[in-house]
């Protein structure tokens, strides 16, 4: 390709995860090889207005308060002919949808890209649906030869009370389709089970209740090279202060986590962990990058708990981190993703 390739860093969107996506977005301008790449930024409103985004915009957390995408600037058109701005074409080489969680991570801008044959970062659109919707990705898994946690699947409307009987406390109310532990709630008794299932039909109209597994939240990071899968050194997850576990606010509010690289676990363990983020990658059928969520249980079994087909991407986010632990940077890792999405067929019968 002559030139600079032109590259859309696609950001917001209406999923609660909407001020992560613009952080993430402000880490990956920062970083982006400018010899090599021209950004070009578009910003979704929780309402689904695109806009185009000045590139001094603010895209951190700023005294305390998140960023947004703002509804009054320019309006994009987007469609199966591409990307246009008051008539003119932005002519997009490829974009980087940093859109975490439904209308996003989900595969329908996936799907949008595919009808307007613009190239994209990360995986397709069945891989992408799949990882998002956690009733679906769990059975794969098991079929890949995976661990996962027991549990029930509940349809709003539809669920009755035998389906949450004999459940072992705690247990872990998730809504099926969301990210960033949003909607989600550590329930203790049964007579607390109600409340958190009402909770989590308010983020998702389908709710999935996990036993809880006791022991230790460990990440993977995979990042696909020449069309093969790697994976990172292992980072776990250490909750600090008076959180149950690894919620919203301790993601991302108020430091209340930290990431540790553990040298205390049995010989062999890290190295299993990374076989099996890498078996639930390919499962999907993944491509581009993942991070994989395991529990390794106290009694040393690996538990596969779900996969992000696009974690979040600040430069302090954890997949950076178990990348940097590898020794590849976090401008290494956007450019070796946004020239994998350059190489790759635009449409999707690939």
């Amino acid at each position: 390709m002559m030139g600079k390739a032109r590259v859309a860093i696609l950001f917001g969107g209406q999923s609660s995860e909407h001020e992560i996506s613009c952080i993430s977005a402000g880490g990956i301008l920062g970083a982006l090889d400018r010899e090599r790449f021209e950004p070009i930024l578009i910003g979704i409103t929780r309402a689904g207005k695109w806009v185009l985004v000045d590139q001094a915009t603010t895209l951190e957390i700023k005294d305390g308060k998140l960023p947004e995408v703002d509804s009054s600037l320019p309006a994009i058109s987007a469609d199966i002919h591409g990307f246009t701005v008051a008539g003119t074409p932005l002519a997009i080489d490829v974009l980087f949808p940093l859109l975490h969680g439904p209308y996003g991570e989900d595969g329908t801008v996936q799907g949008l890209c595919e009808m307007a044959g613009i190239r994209y970062v990360g995986s397709g659109v069945l891989a992408s649906a799949v990882g998002m919707d956690k009733s679906f990705a769990k059975p794969i898994f098991e079929a890949a030869g995976l661990k996962v946690a027991p549990g029930v699947v509940l349809k709003k409307g539809e669920w009755s009370a035998s389906q949450i009987e004999g459940l072992t406390y705690p247990v872990f109310v998730k809504p099926a389709r969301s990210g960033s532990s949003r909607g989600t709630t550590k329930v203790k008794r049964f007579d607390e089970l109600a409340a958190a299932i009402e909770y989590g039909f308010e983020f998702d109209t389908k709710v999935l209740i996990e036993e809880a597994v006791v022991g230790r939240e460990i990440e993977c990071g995979v990042l696909e090279s020449a069309g093969k899968a790697k994976a990172s050194p292992i980072g776990e997850i250490k909750i600090l202060g008076k959180h149950e576990f690894y919620d919203f606010e301790a993601k991302y509010l108020d430091g209340a986590t930290t990431v540790a690289f553990p040298d205390d676990l049995p010989a062999g363990v890290e190295e299993s962990i990374q076989r099996a983020a890498v078996t639930a990658f390919n499962s999907l059928g993944c491509e581009g990058l993942a991070r994989v969520d395991f529990f390794y249980s106290n009694q040393g079994e690996i538990i596969i708990n779900e996969l992000n087909t696009m974690p979040g991407f600040t430069a302090t986010s954890m997949f950076p981190k178990l990348w940097n632990r590898a020794g590849v940077s976090y401008s290494q890792i956007i450019t070796q993703l946004i020239e994998a999405a350059l190489t790759r067929s635009a449409h999707v019968t690939r």
